[in-house]
């Protein structure tokens, strides 16, 4: 399985923004930094990186995921990011599982997670509505599994309800382009895609 390996801070420093959720990502940006003014292009092409560095993909599953969007009804864009956001390593990260995209991924391939009773160890698993996520029985007395389910409150979406008695989230419906807890402007990707 190929994976992204490139410096993630250096990424972070570069979008402006922490991408990866680590509290030290941007530590050493410089304020006065001046930065060279970026083309059209150049500008469609970071926002394209942007999301991939949030969902951690690599670019074919990516154009794929742009592909599905467009065949959608509605805006391109935001199908994109809604498809995005149901995958099941991300949710997994946002319902507190994992305490960064990579390590709820890891959860995933590794069978801890279970949807709907059943193990899914593919971290690409489109959820559905009413899909209930869960931390495997053997899996729930992991001291890390449990403290960052317990302690991190990173993400309260009103798109995903939690029981945190019995490990458990469900996806109540899809989410709305405003709730995403990420900074990206997906017009800028849906012109890159379609020159």
């Amino acid at each position: 399985m190929a994976t992204r390996r490139e410096a993630r801070f250096k990424l972070c420093r570069r979008f402006g923004v922490n991408v990866f959720g680590h509290a030290k990502a941007l530590k050493r940006v410089k304020k006065d930094q001046r930065q060279k003014k970026l083309s059209e292009y150049g500008l469609q092409l970071l926002e394209k990186q942007k999301v991939k560095a949030y969902y951690n993909l690599l670019e074919r599953q990516f154009v794929r995921y742009y592909d599905r969007a467009k065949k959608m009804p509605g805006v391109t864009g935001q199908n994109m990011l809604i498809l995005l956001e149901c995958r099941l390593d991300n949710l997994v990260y946002r319902i507190g599982f994992g305490n960064s995209i990579r390590q709820s991924r890891q959860m995933v391939n590794h069978g801890h997670i279970l949807v709907n009773g059943r193990r899914v160890d593919i971290p690409s698993y489109q959820c559905k509505v009413g899909d209930v996520i869960e931390l495997r029985e053997a899996s729930r007395e992991n001291e890390m599994f449990k403290s960052n389910f317990q302690e991190l409150k990173s993400f309260d979406l009103p798109y995903i309800t939690k029981e945190e008695e019995a490990f458990k989230g469900t996806l109540t419906r899809l989410p709305q382009r405003e709730e995403l807890p990420i900074e990206v402007n997906e017009t800028l990707i849906v012109e890159l895609y379609s020159k």
